[in-house]
């Protein structure tokens, strides 16, 4: 009996690299799509390596020929070497989504994010959901994974508390649990075998803002001093960003301040607890 034959999309990335591994411990054949440039740092005895830009359709033609599923974790957080979030969020998953059409592929697996249905005035959102919209229109067998941040994300309180002093918004009340990348790749492996069409997960514990902070003054070894900013300053930020600096600019900016600003609460799963990871982050940095 011959394997399920998997593409992964946006390997070379934060999530793409754990769910490589996840696919390849659970025995998929996979082949990943990286840029000419990330050839080498994958084991070609592990997974066929193709490569392809992904907002260039032509490069696509041929790589998911057999492909059973598709898995996509493409998206940029900053919009940079001249692309926007339509280029990449969009437009490059539109690409890999009518290439696995083409070729008849059975179930297509997307990365987006939680509540972004309800942020589409977000531009980093807008883009998401459009091709959100178009995955569910387009027939094909789907499923739309909704994380709610990352641990990675929470360096920034690692770098403020280096600095001896975080800035929190508000009273800090505001609550989400975060969620590792080797936790979140087997929730997209998993999806593959399932029949749910979305998706929405966060890790096993849940923080408040001002928690997370104090979590990472204790990663470093510091005493904990934070200052609450008042909301109003949040909102009037995200103001002045859209009103005076270009999309490029303030893009991620708004995300960020936006779901600072609200709970970001998903369903618990996994293993890897935010304390433990910001310790590690610490004593790696310690000895950079």
């Amino acid at each position: 009996m011959s394997k399920t034959k998997v593409v992964l999309a946006g390997a070379s990335g934060y999530l793409g690299h754990y769910v490589a591994e996840a696919l390849y411990a659970a025995g998929y054949d996979t082949t990943l799509i990286v840029r000419p440039a990330e050839h080498s740092r994958f084991d070609p005895k592990k997974f066929t390596i193709v490569s392809a830009e992904v907002t260039q359709p032509d490069t696509l033609r041929g790589i998911m020929n057999g492909a059973d599923a598709v898995i996509t974790t493409v998206g940029i957080t900053r919009q940079k070497e001249g692309v926007t979030y339509m280029d990449v969020d969009y437009q490059a998953n539109a690409n890999l989504l009518a290439a696995a059409q083409r070729n008849g592929v059975r179930r297509f697996i997307y990365i987006s994010v939680l509540n972004g249905d309800k942020l589409k005035q977000l531009k980093i959102c807008q883009a998401k959901e459009k091709f959100v919209d178009e995955l569910q229109n387009s027939g094909i067998d789907f499923c739309v994974v909704r994380p709610n941040g990352y641990f990675l994300d929470m360096n920034d309180y690692i770098a403020m508390a280096r600095k001896g002093r975080a800035y929190v918004f508000g009273n800090g009340s505001t609550r989400m649990n975060p969620i590792h990348g080797a936790d979140l790749a087997e929730i997209c492996v998993q999806a593959i075998a399932s029949n749910q069409h979305e998706i929405s997960v966060g890790g096993p514990d849940v923080y408040t803002q001002s928690q997370m902070v104090t979590m990472a003054f204790t990663a470093v070894g510091k005493p904990v001093k934070i200052t609450n900013i008042p909301d109003w300053a949040r909102r009037l930020t995200i103001w002045f960003l859209r009103k005076f600096t270009s999309q490029k600019f303030y893009g991620p900016l708004e995300f960020f301040l936006t779901i600072l600003g609200m709970d970001m609460l998903a369903p618990r799963t996994g293993t890897h607890h935010l304390a433990a990871f910001l310790q590690e982050q610490a004593e790696t940095n310690d000895k950079v």
